[in-house]
């Protein structure tokens, strides 16, 4: 389970994470939503310690984070996926590469064992035999999936997602949501999700957490969030550009 209690996070004096609380269970997939800019994608990096936060605590099945030494954090973080909100596959490398990356960096697995996992991890997202392509060579959509295949490589326990929608028709976009159902599915992982696509995390979703001002201000299922009464959730999740919600706090 991850627990994030009371965490505070600031930038250049601007305060962005005001006390989150949060509770995440093994096995779910939680959805964070919230108009751009709010702190989704800061929350997720604090849970993974690629942030440390002002003030507050973050337990990754027990163990509080904030304070490890750099090689005890990267135990923990071994337990995670991550896929990027623009892929971050790197150019100079194949298809092939970027998908063994992590493996091959921080695992035993033979030459041949980690080819072996590349196409296993590539056939998961729908993309057998292009090892040898450049990320050049790619669509927006196939850049997402390998993003994923090179998440799921390691075999986590825990995927963190971060906009995985963000720039694709709505098709792919779609393709996309199948996959992290999958996904969860089939691997068993605890899935993270940072969206404000609100089509995709009713589809995707156990719950969904709403992020406004700083602060978690609701969670529950989706039709818990379809179906609120709460005028900030309501105006967000409606698209409504009237209500709580002024433009100057949602960018």
């Amino acid at each position: 389970m991850i627990k994030v209690v009371d965490l505070h996070k600031s930038f250049n004096g601007k305060q962005v994470l005001r006390g989150v609380r949060l509770e995440i269970t093994d096995g779910e997939t939680l959805t964070i939503i919230g108009g751009s800019g709010c702190g989704k994608s800061v929350l997720l990096k604090n849970m993974l310690g690629l942030m440390k936060p002002e003030k507050g605590e973050v337990y990754i099945d027990g163990q509080e984070i904030t304070r490890l030494e750099n090689a005890q954090l990267l135990e923990v973080q071994k337990n995670f996926g991550y896929l990027f909100q623009g892929a971050a596959l790197f150019d100079s490398l194949t298809v092939g590469e970027n998908v063994a990356f992590g493996v091959r960096n921080m695992s035993n697995l033979s030459e041949s064992g980690i080819l072996r996992r590349v196409e296993e991890c590539l056939a998961m997202v729908g993309l057998r035999g292009i090892e040898n392509l450049k990320p050049a060579e790619l669509s927006g959509g196939m850049k997402k999936r390998v993003g994923l295949a090179r998440a799921i490589a390691y075999s986590p326990k825990y995927i963190m997602y971060d906009e995985p929608t963000t720039g694709l028709d709505p098709i792919m976009a779609d393709v996309i949501n199948d996959l992290i159902i999958n996904l969860q599915k089939t691997l068993k992982v605890t899935s993270i999700v940072v969206t404000h696509d609100m089509k995709s995390a009713y589809k995707i979703s156990n719950r969904i957490a709403m992020l406004y001002d700083g602060k978690i201000v609701s969670a529950g299922s989706p039709a818990d969030i379809k179906n609120t009464t709460d005028p900030v959730v309501h105006q967000f999740v409606e698209g409504l550009s009237h209500g709580p919600i002024t433009v100057e706090k949602a960018i």
